[in-house]
């Protein structure tokens, strides 16, 4: 079978040939790898549903422009490793608590030789408790609800950088408790952009949140306390 063609996405963001090969071997290892941590395995849509969705983010400048960058939640290591890779001049930290995809990005990570990522082995609550405020963006996908992500982004954000939150349908109700959330974590309200990552993509949005003032020395709760009991839901 041959591989899907990247040139398309080459051509969009102005990748390097560098970038499109490892990109190539990227699909290749999360279509092939039986560890790999994920349920998309038909080559053409891991570049569409992992690689092109992960990439859409440089239609941003702050993504584009940034020099530090954490992806929490990492999984199979989308948005990060795809945008470690795009973003070579960038210092790029995933953070994944699950030791079975730290294996996986580990081995993602050397093989494609991406000397710019660091992943650290741990929740983004813990992560926070030693490394405040030093990330310019805070990346999460198919993490949690929104206030959630916003309350493990806040901690890690520098005052002036951005929660990039991928998300799909807009639910109004969902986007209210982040805003609350927002206000308590010196967070901006939402910004919400519609993106096509691909032909044909449909309910797709990034959602961002400024980093506008120091996040209260209470946060992070204690790890699974957002999650049980969410900023901005009652």
């Amino acid at each position: 079978m041959s591989a899907p063609d990247l040139s398309a996405l080459r051509s969009r963001y102005d990748l390097s040939a560098v970038a499109e090969a490892r990109l190539r071997e990227l699909l290749a290892l999360l279509s092939a790898d039986e560890f790999a941590p994920t349920t998309v395995r038909v080559p053409e849509r891991v570049r569409d549903d992992h690689i092109a969705d992960a990439l859409v983010a440089l239609e941003l400048e702050v993504v584009r422009s940034a020099r530090t960058l954490v992806d929490v939640g990492s999984g199979a290591g989308v948005p990060g490793l795809p945008l470690a890779i795009a973003l070579p001049e960038a210092r790029v930290t995933l953070i994944e608590a699950n030791g079975r995809k730290c294996d996986f990005l580990r081995r993602a990570v050397e093989q494609l030789a991406l000397a710019n990522v660091t992943i650290l082995p741990s929740r983004a609550e813990e992560v926070a408790q030693a490394a405040r405020e030093g990330w310019d963006i805070v990346t999460a996908r198919a993490l949690a609800p929104l206030a959630v992500v916003a309350e493990y982004a806040a901690p890690l954000l520098r005052v002036g950088g951005v929660l990039v939150a991928w998300r799909g349908q807009r639910e109004p109700e969902v986007e209210a408790e982040a805003d609350g959330a927002a206000k308590v974590l010196g967070l901006s309200a939402q910004i919400v952009r519609h993106v096509e990552p691909y032909p044909g993509a449909s309910h797709r949005h990034l959602h961002l949140m400024s980093k506008v003032s120091p996040t209260p020395s209470r946060f992070p709760r204690r790890p699974g306390v957002a999650r049980k009991r969410p900023l901005g839901s009652g």
